[in-house]
C-alpha cells in the first residue's frame, strides 16, 4: 500500500508568480519603496477563519501590516459552513481572498474552479512532504499548510500500562482492564468510515488505486477479497458476532465513556484530547486487523486563495511568510493540538509525548484521497459498514453492492 500522494512535488503554476520564489524575494517584491513607505500600503486582504485559529491569523496579519502596511479584514466563520460558502460566492466574484481549509476539499475546490495555484518556492521543502503532497493536484499545489491530524489509539496508561500490536490483543487487555468497554470507536447508525478506516486498510482494501507516482487514480481498489476480507471482520465483531462494534456508539458516548475511565483505549484523534485532561494518556499505533499495517487516513489543514482574488500575490505572501511562520505555526499547534506542517514547528513541539505518538502514526498513514470522485464514496461506505456491523446484510453480497452502487456514481 502506498502511503503518499505525490513523489516529487513539481511546482509548474499558472499564476505569474516568479517573484514569490523564496522568503526573501518575495518580503523584497512587497516592500520595496521609494521611499521608507511599504509597498502595499492601502491595499486589503480578506481571510475567513473559524474560531480556533483566528488569534494565530490575527497574530500574523499584525505583523504583516507592521511589515507591508496592508490591512487584513478577518472574518470567523463556522469551520462546517465555509466550504459550501466559498464554493457558492467565489464564482459570483465575492468571497474572501484567503480562506481557512481542509486538503480534502481540493478536488471539488478545483473541479469548481475557485481555488489559484500557490508558489511556495524555496519554501516548499520546509513543510513536511506530506502537507505539501496532500494540497497538490495534477502537480500543482493549491494550500499553504499549517497543520497535519490524525486519529491514533489514545490509551489510558492506568489502565492499560502497555501498547497493544494487534486488534485481538487489545480486546484482551481492554477485558483484563475490567473496564466496561474493552475498547471504544464511534460508528453510529450511519457508520464512520473515516475512523474505522485503519482497519479496512489493514487488509489492503484502500478506497482508490495510485498510479505509480503515487497520485490517486479515480479506479476504486474497494472490492476483490480485500475488500470481502474487512466486510467479514466487520460482521465478525458486530452485533451477531463479538460485539466489539456498535453502532449505538456514537462520537459523543465514546468520548464520554473514555473520560469516565470506562474503557483504555479509544481510537480518535487530538480534537478530543481536552476532553481527556484528568487522564495519565498515550497516544499508540492503531492494532493491526488484517496482514498490513493499520493506517489512518491523514488530513492536512491549510489556507486556499481564491482564483478571483485580485490580490492573489499579496495573499501568496502573507501565506507563505506570515502563516508559513515558525512561530506562527507553533501557536496554531497551541490552539488546536495538531502537529505543525512546518518541520521547524514541529520540531519545537515533538518534545510533548502526546505529539511525539501522533506524529509517530502520521508515519504510516494515508493521504485522504481528495480527488472529486471522493464525493461518491462516502454516499454509500459508512452506511454499508453499519448495516453489516448490524447484521442488516450479508457481509460480501452488502460490500459488493457498495462498489457497484460508488463505481456507477463516478462514472
Amino acid at each position: 500500500m502506498r502511503r503518499s500522494i505525490a513523489g516529487v512535488v513539481t511546482l509548474a503554476l499558472t499564476l505569474s508568480l516568479a517573484a514569490c520564489g523564496g522568503d526573501n524575494a518575495e518580503k523584497t517584491t512587497e516592500t520595496e519603496t521609494n521611499g521608507d513607505a511599504p509597498a502595499a500600503a492601502g491595499q486589503k486582504l480578506s481571510v475567513w477563519v473559524d474560531e480556533t485559529r483566528i488569534g494565530p491569523v490575527e497574530a500574523a496579519a499584525k505583523k504583516f501590516k507592521e511589515d507591508t502596511g496592508a490591512e487584513i479584514d478577518i472574518v470567523q466563520k463556522n469551520f462546517d459552513d465555509i466550504r459550501a460558502e466559498f464554493n457558492t460566492q467565489v464564482p459570483t466574484g465575492k468571497g474572501p481572498d484567503i480562506t481557512v481549509g481542509a486538503h480534502d476539499w481540493l478536488g471539488e475546490m478545483t473541479k469548481n474552479g475557485v481555488v489559484a495555484p500557490i508558489e511556495l518556492g524555496d519554501k516548499a521543502s520546509e513543510f513536511t512532504s506530506v502537507a505539501v503532497e496532500a494540497f497538490t493536484y495534477d502537480g500543482t499545489v493549491y494550500g499553504v499548510p499549517y497543520a497535519v491530524e490524525n486519529i491514533g489509539l489514545i490509551r489510558n496508561t492506568d489502565l492499560a500500562p502497555e501498547a497493544p500490536a494487534t486488534f485481538d490483543e487489545m480486546i484482551e487487555m481492554g477485558k483484563a482492564s475490567g473496564a466496561q468497554y474493552p475498547f471504544l470507536i464511534q460508528v453510529d447508525a450511519k457508520g464512520d468510515p473515516y475512523t474505522m478506516a485503519p482497519f479496512q486498510h489493514s487488509f489492503g482494501a484502500t478506497v482508490f488505486k495510485q498510479s505509480a507516482d503515487g497520485s490517486y487514480t479515480n479506479e476504486l481498489n474497494l472490492g476483490g477479497e480485500p475488500g470481502h476480507q474487512f466486510a467479514e471482520w466487520l460482521a465478525a465483531n458486530g452485533k451477531e458476532g463479538s460485539g466489539a462494534l456498535s453502532t449505538s456508539i456514537t462520537y459523543d458516548i465514546a468520548v464520554e465513556q473514555f473520560k469516565q475511565g470506562n474503557s483504555p483505549f479509544i481510537v480518535g484523534g487530538p480534537w478530543m484530547l481536552e476532553q481527556f485532561q484528568d487522564l495519565n494518556l498515550a497516544v499508540d499505533l492503531i492494532p493491526t486487523t488484517g496482514s498490513e499495517v493499520a493506517a489512518p487516513f491523514v488530513g492536512v489543514q491549510g489556507f486556499y486563495i481564491n482564483a478571483k482574488s485580485p490580490n492573489a500575490l499579496l495573499a501568496n505572501n502573507f501565506l507563505v511568510n506570515y502563516i508559513g511562520a515558525k512561530d506562527i505555526q507553533v501557536e496554531m499547534f497551541k490552539a488546536g493540538n495538531r502537529v505543525p506542517a512546518l518541520q521547524a514547528a514541529a520540531d519545537e513541539v515533538k518534545d510533548d509525548p502526546i505529539v511525539a505518538g501522533f506524529a509517530k502514526v502520521a508515519e504510516s498513514a494515508v493521504p485522504m484521497p481528495s480527488i472529486p470522485e471522493m464525493g461518491a464514496v462516502w454516499n454509500f461506505w459508512g452506511v454499508t459498514e453499519a448495516q453489516i456491523i448490524n447484521g442488516e446484510v450479508a457481509p460480501t453480497d452488502g460490500w459488493d453492492k457498495m462498489v457497484g452502487d460508488i463505481e456507477a456514481a463516478i462514472k
